[in-house]
């Protein structure tokens, strides 16, 4: 039985048109093998040896309940343009594999979590433009994709912010600053095509003793932007803190703006950092369109479409996002990320600045 897979293809041309109309359309399907190679353990291309944190605290792992396999067998492409008119059904439901079965016992825990090695977290965007503001100011939901549906996290951009500063937080109804729920923010800067993502820690100013209640960075993600504007597909740049010895992320807590994810990436100071990039979709001369596969997960050709992995394996997915209806999208992480980052480098994309929009 072939499992469906999806190739979201898209001519500099229509880009454009996806991108100011966002009419999107399914097309006709094709068959091609896939090559699978078994690949060495990925967790070694996030480790960076840093000290484990000082703050020990008696973590609760969440082992998966089912793990999928990564097996790869000779599947469909399912090919997606931008052609102008009303977007066809979906027909079949199966081509959306869903997400192993997971238990989230503390929420608050889970997200800020990295995935669990050898397993792809899968989840299911939404977009809420529906009340007063909400045009301007939508409301993000992140569920896990499977049957329970899982809620696990909200995010909205901050109103009256010189920036763009989105709120992360664990309960869909409180998306106060001051909240008890409030677990992450995503900050740009002026121009709009740079991000940085923060936990819930508190600002340098009010740092403590030893800086443990500093904020952390959890990531940061760069736009390329082009004289021209965006001529084919966006480019991004990840930033992530590395991973220590016992598979933990190597916090972060930059004392001032100097010393922050992007201020180290920008000076090549990469100790306990992680450089990752948004994988090229490859030209396609018989459809005329870049075409990128995202195993059946994503439906609808769209700008915002992408796939981040580590240049030295660009077979390990590290996390995938795109459109499978006009207010939903997939969004699917693999360690060493968490829910909190990989949301927040989602909401990126929707993030109306960038200059391709």
């Amino acid at each position: 039985a072939n499992s469906a897979q999806c190739c979201v293809t898209m001519s500099p041309m229509s880009l454009t048109a996806a991108t100011s109309s966002d009419e999107e359309d399914d097309s006709n399907s094709s068959t091609k093998p896939i090559r699978s190679e078994k690949k060495k353990n990925p967790a070694s291309l996030f480790q960076t040896g840093g000290d484990p944190p000082k703050e020990k605290k008696s973590k609760k792992k969440v082992p998966p309940k089912g793990a999928e396999s990564e097996e790869e067998t000779p599947e469909t492409l399912q090919k997606n343009s931008n052609k102008k008119g009303k977007a066809k059904k979906s027909r079949k439901k199966e081509e959306r594999p869903p997400s192993p079965v997971i238990e989230v016992d503390n929420l608050e825990e889970f997200v800020l979590q990295p995935a669990p090695q050898g397993v792809t977290v899968k989840c299911r965007v939404t977009r809420d433009k529906k009340g007063m503001d909400r045009g301007l100011y939508p409301t993000y939901y992140l569920h896990l994709d499977n049957d329970k549906k899982v809620f696990l996290l909200a995010g909205r951009k901050r109103k009256k912010s010189k920036t763009s500063n989105y709120l992360i937080s664990i309960d869909p109804t409180d998306l106060s600053r001051g909240g008890e729920n409030f677990i992450g923010k995503l900050r740009s800067n002026l121009m709009g095509t740079r991000f940085t993502v923060f936990d819930n820690g508190a600002n340098p100013d009010r740092a403590n003793a030893d800086w443990s209640n500093v904020r952390q960075e959890l990531s940061a993600v760069v736009y390329e932007t082009n004289v021209l504007g965006f001529k084919g597909p966006r480019k991004m740049t990840v930033i992530i803190p590395g991973m220590n010895a016992d598979c933990e992320r190597v916090p972060i807590r930059p004392r001032n703006d100097n010393d922050g994810l992007l201020m180290r990436w920008q000076n090549r100071n990469m100790d306990n950092v992680i450089e990752l990039h948004n994988k090229a979709p490859v030209w396609n001369d018989e459809t005329q369109s870049y075409v990128l596969n995202f195993h059946g997960r994503v439906t609808h050709a769209s700008v915002k479409n992408f796939q981040i992995v580590h240049s030295s394996d660009p077979d390990y997915i590290v996390m995938q996002f795109g459109r499978v209806a006009d207010d939903a999208f997939t969004m699917d992480y693999n360690y060493p990320l968490c829910a909190v980052q990989a949301f927040a480098i989602a909401l990126s994309s929707f993030d109306g600045k960038l200059a391709c929009e």
